[in-house]
């Protein structure tokens, strides 16, 4: 196994995952807000929202053209990159990416042209139409991607092939609908409404410092903090069902997200504490220090009962019989004999012995299950990174409760005339927009670094998913995707200062 092939796999395909999660949540959020924006227009006839809307469209456009670069890129990456995973679950993974393709991008791109072009060229209602239909595909291209990312953390719908080794699909439905992706969908696309309202509201608060276009920044304001409290509180319900779906499914990750290593009932819940760096498995040191916790919190928010059994890293690691936990060097086992039931399997078909096929199909079917375990070497690769995945979580749920009360605030300082009239405030409401990214860049980071060691859960580690190319291939293409995500970065910035710096047109 070559571990600086794969980590070098993992930074290019985090590189890239990261650029492109800054421009789709800005994608979706601002879209839906833009559409309202229209809506008023084409209902009142005002003027002053057709401005609002044309601007806002602008700014959208800079930030989509993007956002589509970097996720080609990205859907490129599992071909050159993660071939053993693309060739085991490439015909059950490649279905929504092509749903994605064929019906997404056929919405937008269709569009796109008349949302941009043709404000006096078709009719209001055609617009409207048009501009609703761009970012209903772009929501639409989101569901799919994230069909495919969640049946990663729960795969469903497929059966194994002992003939081609790959896994196939035979519930499609099971896949697009399964319950870790219906939530994930909801709480990525809720969360992006929080950002979109947070980055319109700190451009407005600039307009506001500058003591320029006043009435268009209230304007929108007004519109962009209530989608703002609306995205954040079904956020906050909907991030309840994913802290539910993460401990029926992926328990290491939500021991991980709060740094658990002794799982017990009643378990409390940390809203701020710092990880001990010197906290391993195998020690009894204290896990977190400095710690402001809320007492059977956790144990609700996995469960909705507050007395209810968390498992924490040790119980997952080394089993715990009371509660029906199976040890990782168990899983290890089981994962084993699949593995070699696999082997005699294929000789068996190559010299024509049914019998002993058979059986050794009946042993794969039984321990397939545990399948991906047989890649460990030790027990405590099961276990993700605990400080980044805890550190993450809780910046996330922090930020989260911050904009929760910004948007309140500033909803209410707008609508009294206050906020037009207080620099500080509007300094905030600028300073927010960076941490805007910084809550939803931690939530991705909790997606997926809370899952590893796993491609796939309990089935394929991202050990066993790497393409063999050479190292220097992958370093190579990592800094010149490093400079080319940079480059666009920077001249998105400054094409977006700039038309944020001409205003609204007149």
């Amino acid at each position: 196994m070559d571990l600086s092939l794969i980590d070098w796999s993992r930074a290019q395909f985090a590189l890239t995952a990261m650029f492109h999660w800054i421009f789709v949540p800005l994608t979706l959020g601002l879209g839906v807000i833009m559409c309202i924006y229209e809506t008023i227009y084409y209902r009142t006839g005002d003027e002053k929202w057709k401005r609002l809307a044309k601007f806002w469209i602008k700014l959208f456009g800079i930030n989509f053209a993007i956002g589509v670069a970097t996720g080609i890129i990205l859907e490129f990456e599992f071909g050159t990159n993660w071939s053993n995973y693309s060739y085991f679950v490439g015909d059950i993974f490649g279905a929504p990416l092509a749903i994605e393709g064929i019906v997404a991008f056929f919405l937008e791109a269709t569009f796109i042209g008349v949302l941009f072009f043709g404000w006096d060229k078709v009719s209001k209602g055609f617009h409207l139409a048009s501009t609703w239909l761009t970012v209903g595909g772009a929501t639409i291209s989101a569901w799919w991607i994230l069909v495919a990312n969640a049946w990663m953390q729960f795969p469903a719908g497929m059966d194994f092939n002992p003939d081609t080794a790959r896994n196939e699909l035979t519930d499609f439905w099971a896949v697009a609908l399964s319950p870790v992706a219906v939530n994930k969908f909801f709480h990525t696309v809720l969360s992006a409404w929080m950002l979109g309202a947070a980055f319109v509201i700190g451009i407005s608060s600039w307009f506001l410092l500058k003591k320029r276009n006043e009435e268009f920044a209230k304007n929108s304001i007004k519109v962009a903090t209530l989608v703002g409290i609306a995205g954040i509180v079904l956020t906050f319900w909907t991030g309840h069902g994913s802290a539910q779906k993460v401990a029926k499914y992926q328990p290491m990750k939500l021991a991980a997200m709060e740094g658990l290593y002794e799982g017990q009932a009643g378990n409390e819940l940390i809203g701020f504490g710092i990880v001990n760096p010197a906290k391993t498995l195998d020690n009894d040191k204290d896990a977190i220090l400095l710690k402001i916790a809320f007492p059977k919190m956790l144990s609700w928010l996995a469960t909705n009962d507050v007395n209810a059994f968390v498992p924490g890293i040790k119980d997952l690691v080394y089993g715990n019989e009371e509660h029906n936990i199976v040890s990782v060097e168990q899983k290890m086992e089981y994962g084993k004999v699949a593995q070699e039931a696999l082997r005699t399997y294929r000789e068996a078909k190559k010299t024509d012995n049914s019998e002993q096929a058979a059986i050794a199909q009946a042993t794969l079917n039984e321990n397939m299950q545990s399948f991906g375990y047989g890649f460990f070497h030790d027990a405590k690769e099961a276990i993700p990174p605990v400080g980044l995945t805890f550190y993450a979580f809780h910046i996330m749920v922090i930020l989260g409760g911050y904009f929760l009360l910004f948007f309140i605030a500033y909803w209410w300082l707008n609508k009294k005339g206050i906020l037009a009239k207080n620099k500080l405030l509007q300094l905030l409401g600028l300073l927010s927009i960076p941490l805007a990214y910084i809550c939803s860049q931690a939530g991705w980071i909790v997606a997926e670094v809370g899952r590893q060691p796993w491609a796939i859960q309990n089935i394929l580690p991202v050990s066993a998913s790497v393409s063999k190319i050479p190292t220097t291939s992958v370093q190579i293409t990592f800094f010149v995707f490093l400079a080319v995500f940079s480059i666009l970065l920077i001249a998105e910035l400054g094409i977006m200062l700039k038309a944020i710096k001409k205003g609204p047109e007149e």
